[in-house]
C-alpha cells in the first residue's frame, strides 16, 4: 500500500498554516486571564478546554480541586514545582476557568467524566484570587477604588472578598506585617469557597530583601505569610491553594533566589501535594491538539503507522529494539503525523537546556516548522527529524535560539541550505539525491546531538536513531548508512566515534588534516604509495625480481631465475578504453636500459593501476600521511589537543591506514605483456588481463593468471622444443645448435615463448632424451665429432656453451655411424670336458689335442673378460673445472648408462708452498673440507 504524506490525512490549524500565530500567544499569561486581557484560546474557557489535552497530573489535580471545592475532600494545599515551560501556568488557567465558569460544566470538554469520577453532580463556583509574582512589585502598591494594597494578603483578601476582605488585614498591609493564622481562616471561610492562585511565588521573593522593610513588607514577614495560609486553609474544608515553583537553575537566577526557593519548599513542604508533571506520551496529545485541527482519521493513521513499524521489523538489526514492540505503534498513532523521535530529542535532549521550555518551546519550535513544511508542499509521510527544514532562516534561527553562540555557521556549511556540504553530496550521486539522504541525516543529526553536544559523556546519537529519524518504508537503508561515512569523511564539525555522530561548534581535526593533505609534496607521496604497493607482494614467486616505480636503468638485464615484474607508477595507469600512459611507459623500459638497448625483453612482465582508482589511491595516501603527521605532532607536543581529540586522531590514522591498504589492491589490477607474433613483426603488440581485487595472495594471483594466458611456460614438453628448433634453426642445412643459444634467445625475442627459468628448459631436453622421437644431445663438438653424445637414452645433463641439440635424423644417423663393432662370442668346450683340464697362456685358453673316437680336436683361443677400469689423470688446478665436467661427460656417462655397472670417484688434490701456508688460509680451507665432507684433509710441515 502506498504511503499517504501527512498533509493529505492532517490537517494544522490555521494560524499555523497561515504563520500568524505569535510567540507570546503560547505563553499563558494568568493575570491576563484573570483581568479578561487574554487571547479568546485562553480566555473563552469553552476553547480553552478544546484545545488542551487533560494529562494525568491534570486529571488527578482538578479531582482534587473539584473535591475541595465541593467539600468533599481534597488536599488544600497543592505545589507545581516542574522545570521551564513544564505546563504549571496552563495548569492554574484549568483550575482558575473550572472556579470561575460563566457556563455549565458539560461544556467544557473533558470536565464532565472527572466529576464523575469525583461524585460530584454539581460544583460549586468559587471566589478566585491570583496571585502573579512577575506582575506584583515589592515597592510599589496596587489601586483598587482608590485605596493602595501593598501585599500579598492583602492583594489576596481585596481579590477574595473586596473591600470587606480587606478590612480583616488591612492594618497588617500597612505596616507590612503577616496576619495571624486565625485572621486568615476567618478571610477564607467568608470567601469559601475559594481558590487562592499564586504563580511565580519565587520571582516575587527574590526581590524581597532580608531584615529590609519594604511597601510588601521584609522578606521574613513574607514566608510567615505563606506558613501562616498553609496552616489557615487546614482549617476550611472548601478553601485551596495552587502555588508555582521553579525547577530548573534558569528560574531560580542568583544565590539569594535559590535561598528564597529553598525556604519556600520548606514551608510548602509541611502540607503539600506535589502535582505530578507532564509525562512524555501526553506531550504528543498536548502539542497535537494546539497544532493540529485535525489529525486525520484513526483507520488512516493507524495504517500508515502500520506500515512504518512493518518496516522496523523487516529491518530490525538497523533500528533501535524498542520499535519492535506494539507499544511503539501505539506511540506512533498517538503522536502522528509527528514521529515519536522528534518528541523523544525535544523532551529527553533540548529540554536539558536552560532556555528552552518544554511545553511551550516544543509547540514554538514545532509551529514553525510544520508552516514551512505545508508551504513547501512537503510529502514525507511523516514529519521527521530528517524533515524538518534548517534551511529556512525561521527554522534556523528558532533551532539556534536556545543553543550557545556559533551554531549559525555549522548549520549553514555542515547540515542543510543550498551551500551546504550534504547538499553538494546530496547533488553529485543520485543515489543519495533521490532521496536527500545527506540534508535528511545531517538535520537528525543536528537534532540529536546539538543540545548536549559538549556535555554528554557518551557523546553523540546512535546510527540506528539516525536512520529512525531518517528513512521511510521503500527506502534502502543501506543509502543512508553509506551516506554516512560520506559524511564523515568530509565534514569538519562533524564528529563520530564507533557508531555515534555528532556536531559541535569547535572544528574536528579534519580541516586540519585537509590543509596538511594539500601540502603533501610529490616526493613523500610517491616515496609511500611505493612502500604501501610493494608491501602487497609476497615474497617466495616465479620471478626473479618485482621492481615498484622503478626506472629503466635500475631494472636489470639479465636472464635471471626467472622473468621480472615490472610495477609502474600511479601516473603511468591503464584503462582498457586508453591504457597509452602505461604502455608508453613499458615500452621505455622495455626498450632500454638506460642509455643502452635491452637485450632480454622477454624477461620482463608489467603491472599497472587502474586509471579510475588512481585518484582514490592518491586521496587516501594523502589523508593517511596528513593523519600520521599530525598525530607525530601530538606525540611531539606540538599540537595541544584534549584526550578525545588526540585519540580520535590515532583512529583516523589507523583507519586511514587500513583504507589506503585496501585501495592500493583496488588500484593495481592490469597485467600487461608484450607480444610479438612474427619474427619480422617491428611492432609490438600488448596484452592486457585484470586480477581479482580480493583474492589473498596478489603474487600467486598474477602467476596464475599468467599461466592461464599462457605468457609464461612453467611445464615445456619436448615436442614443443622440437618444434620450435625446426622452425627457427634446424633449416638450411643445419643438423644442430648450440643448446645455450636456444635458450637466450627465447629469454630476448618476444616471439618466441618465455620460460620460466633455465631448469623448465633443461627439463624439457631431459624428457626429449628418453625417446628417440625428438633430438639429440651432445656435451661439445669437435669437428664432426660429438662429445658425451646421447640419443634415446636420457641422463642428467648439464647447459653451457658447448652443449649442442641434434636434429633428429642426424642423431640418429650418428649414432649409427660410431656404433662399436659386435664382438664375437666365445665356442663351449665339447662336453664332457671340465673347465680343469683347460690351461691359460698368453691370454688365451689352450686346449691339449686328444684322441678319442677317431677325432682330432684343434686349439682355439679366447679373450679374457674385463671387470674392472681405473684412470688416472692430472689435471690443470686453472681449467679443473671445465675439465672434469669433460671428463664426466665422455668417460664416467659412459659407465654409468649401463646397468650394472658401479662406479666411484675419488679426488687427490695435493699443494705445496715454498713460504708455507699462513693460519687463516688453513682454517679455511679445514672448515670448507670439513662441510664438504672430505675424507682427510691435513696440513703438513714437508
Amino acid at each position: 500500500m502506498s504511503l499517504k504524506p501527512w498533509r493529505e490525512t492532517a490537517r494544522p490549524h490555521k494560524d499555523v498554516l497561515e504563520g500568524t500565530f505569535k510567540q507570546s500567544e503560547f505563553a499563558a499569561d494568568i493575570t491576563q486571564v484573570a483581568t479578561g486581557t487574554a487571547t479568546a484560546e485562553y480566555q473563552d474557557a469553552e476553547q480553552f478546554f478544546a484545545r488542551t489535552f487533560i494529562t494525568e497530573g491534570m486529571r488527578l489535580l482538578l479531582i482534587s480541586v473539584a473535591q475541595r471545592l465541593a467539600g468533599m475532600g481534597g488536599d488544600p494545599v497543592i505545589q507545581l514545582q516542574t522545570s521551564f515551560g513544564g505546563g504549571k501556568t496552563h495548569t492554574m488557567l484549568a483550575v482558575l476557568h473550572l472556579a470561575t465558569r460563566k457556563i455549565s460544566t458539560d461544556k467544557l470538554e473533558g470536565i464532565p467524566p472527572l466529576l464523575d469520577q469525583a461524585q460530584i453532580s454539581e460544583l460549586p463556583t468559587a471566589n478566585t484570587a491570583v496571585l502573579d509574582g512577575i506582575a506584583l512589585s515589592v515597592s510599589q502598591g496596587k489601586q483598587h477604588d482608590g485605596i493602595t494594597v501593598n501585599t500579598l494578603w492583602g492583594e489576596m483578601a481585596w481579590q477574595l472578598l473586596g473591600k470587606e476582605g480587606f478590612e480583616l488585614v488591612a492594618a497588617s498591609d500597612r505596616d507590612g506585617t503577616a496576619p495571624g493564622k486565625d485572621v486568615l481562616a476567618e478571610l477564607l471561610k467568608g470567601a469559601a469557597p475559594c481558590v487562592v492562585l499564586i504563580d511565580e511565588l519565587q520571582k516575587f521573593f527574590s526581590d524581597l530583601k532580608p531584615g529590609k522593610q519594604l511597601n510588601a513588607g521584609t522578606y521574613e514577614a513574607n514566608l510567615k505569610f505563606v506558613q501562616a495560609l498553609t496552616e489557615a486553609l487546614k482549617i476550611v474544608p472548601n478553601a485551596i491553594l495552587l502555588a508555582s515553583l521553579p525547577k530548573s537553575e534558569t528560574e531560580v537566577g542568583d544565590s539569594f533566589g535559590q535561598k528564597a526557593l529553598s525556604a519556600l519548599e520548606k514551608h510548602f513542604g509541611r502540607l503539600e501535594t506535589v502535582w505530578k508533571p507532564v509525562a512524555a506520551e501526553e506531550a504528543f496529545e498536548i502539542v497535537r491538539r494546539r497544532l493540529f485541527e485535525h489529525a486525520g482519521e484513526r483507520a488512516q493513521v493507524e495504517g500508515i503507522c502500520r506500515q512504518f513499524c512493518d518496516f522496523y521489523r523487516k529491518n530490525a538489526q538497523h533500528f533501535p529494539l524498542e520499535t519492535q514492540s506494539n507499544e511503539y505503534f501505539e506511540r506512533m498513532c498517538n503522536s502522528y503525523p509527528i514521529h515519536p523521535e522528534i518528541f523523544d530529542r525535544l523532551y529527553e535532549d533540548w529540554s536539558t537546556l536552560d532556555k528552552f521550555q518544554r511545553t511551550r518551546g516544543v509547540l514554538q519550535y514545532l509551529a514553525v516548522i510544520i508552516h514551512r513544511l505545508w508551504n513547501d508542499n512537503n510529502q514525507d509521510s511523516l514529519i521527521m527529524p530528517g524533515s524538518i527544514p534548517l534551511d529556512d532562516s525561521l527554522v534556523r534561527n528558532k533551532s539556534i535560539h536556545y543553543l550557545p553562540q556559533g551554531w549559525e555557521p555549522v548549520l549553514e556549511k555542515e547540515v542543510d541550505g543550498p551551500k551546504s556540504g550534504p547538499s553538494d553530496i546530496d547533488g553529485r550521486d543520485t543515489r543519495f539525491g533521490s532521496v536527500q539522504a545527506a540534508r535528511r541525516a545531517m538535520r537528525t543529526v543536528f537534532l540529536g546531538s546539538a543540545p548536549s553536544a559538549r556535555d554528554q559523556v557518551v557523546k553523540g546519537v546512535q546510527v540506528e536513531r539516525i536512520l529512525l529519524g531518517t528513512v521511510q518504508p521503500e527506502q534502502t537503508v543501506g543509502v543512508f548508512e553509506d551516506v554516512l561515512k560520506r559524511l564523515r569523511d568530509r565534514l569538519h564539525y562533524l564528529y563520530s566515534d564507533q557508531d555515534r555522530f555528532w556536531l559541535d561548534t569547535k572544528p574536528n581535526l579534519r580541516r586540519e588534516m585537509e590543509s596538511r593533505k594539500q601540502n603533501i609534496d610529490k616526493l613523500t607521496l610517491n616515496g609511500e604509495l611505493k612502500r604501501r604497493v610493494s608491501s602487497v607482494f609476497g615474497r617466495q614467486s616465479i620471478f626473479a625480481g618485482v621492481h615498484v616505480f622503478t626506472n629503466s636503468n635500475d631494472v636489470p638485464d639479465d636472464y635471471g631465475t626467472g622473468p621480472r615484474l615490472v610495477v609502474l607508477s600511479p601516473a603511468e595507469s591503464y584503462t582498457k578504453a586508453d591504457g597509452s600512459s602505461a604502455i608508453s611507459a613499458a615500452e621505455k623500459i622495455l626498450q632500454s636500459r638506460g642509455d643502452q638497448p635491452r637485450q632480454k625483453r622477454n624477461r620482463l612482465i608489467f603491472f599497472a593501476a587502474d586509471a579510475d582508482v588512481v585518484g582514490r589511491l592518491n586521496d587516501a595516501a594523502r589523508t593517511y600521511l596528513a593523519w600520521r603527521e599530525i598525530v607525530s605532532d601530538i606525540d611531539d607536543g606540538k599540537l595541544n589537543l584534549d584526550l578525545f581529540q588526540a585519540n580520535l586522531a590515532k583512529k583516523n590514522t589507523s583507519n586511514s591506514e587500513k583504507s589506503l591498504q585496501q585501495i592500493v589492491r583496488e588500484t593495481y589490477k592490469w597485467i600487461l605483456c608484450p607480444m610479438q607474433f612474427k619474427a619480422t613483426d617491428k611492432t609490438i603488440d600488448w596484452e592486457a588481463i585484470s586480477v581479482s581485487t580480493n583474492s589473498t595472495n596478489l603474487i600467486q594471483d598474477i602467476e596464475n593468471r599468467l599461466r592461464e594466458e599462457e605468457w609464461i611456460t612453467s611445464e615445456w614438453s619436448p615436442i614443443h622444443l622440437k618444434n620450435l628448433l625446426e622452425q627457427w634453426y634446424f633449416k638450411e642445412g643445419s643438423s644442430d645448435v648450440s643448446a645455450l643459444k636456444v635458450y637466450q634467445d627465447a629469454c630476448h625475442y618476444l616471439y618466441l615463448p618465455r620460460l620460466v627459468n633455465d631448469n623448465v628448459y633443461k627439463n624439457a631436453i631431459s624428457q626429449g632424451l628418453d625417446s628417440e622421437d625428438f633430438f639429440g644431445f651432445a656435451s661439445g663438438k669437435d669437428g664432426d665429432h660429438y662429445l658425451g653424445f646421447r640419443y634415446g637414452n636420457g641422463g642428467f645433463l648439464t647447459l653451457d656453451d658447448t652443449c649442442v641439440l641434434v636434429h633428429k635424423d642426424a642423431a640418429a644417423e650418428y649414432r649409427e655411424k660410431t656404433k662399436p663393432a659386435p664382438i664375437p662370442e666365445a665356442e663351449s668346450p665339447p662336453a664332457g670336458e671340465s673347465a680343469g683340464q683347460q690351461g691359460t697362456l698368453g691370454g688365451s685358453v689352450v686346449t691339449p689335442p686328444q684322441e678319442k673316437s677317431g677325432l682330432t680336436l684343434t686349439a682355439t683361443t679366447q679373450s679374457a673378460i674385463k671387470k674392472q677400469f681405473y684412470g688416472n689423470i692430472n689435471l690443470n688446478p686453472v681449467k679443473a673445472k671445465m675439465d672434469f665436467a669433460t671428463i664426466v661427460d665422455e668417460v664416467v656417462q659412459q659407465f654409468t648408462a649401463k646397468l650394472g655397472v658401479e662406479v666411484s670417484i675419488s679426488v687427490e688434490i695435493q699443494a705445496k708452498s715454498k713460504d708455507g701456508f699462513d693460519e687463516g688460509l688453513q682454517r679455511t680451507i679445514k672448515e670448507n673440507c670439513n662441510v664438504l665432507k672430505f675424507g682427510s684433509a691435513e696440513f703438513e710441515e714437508d
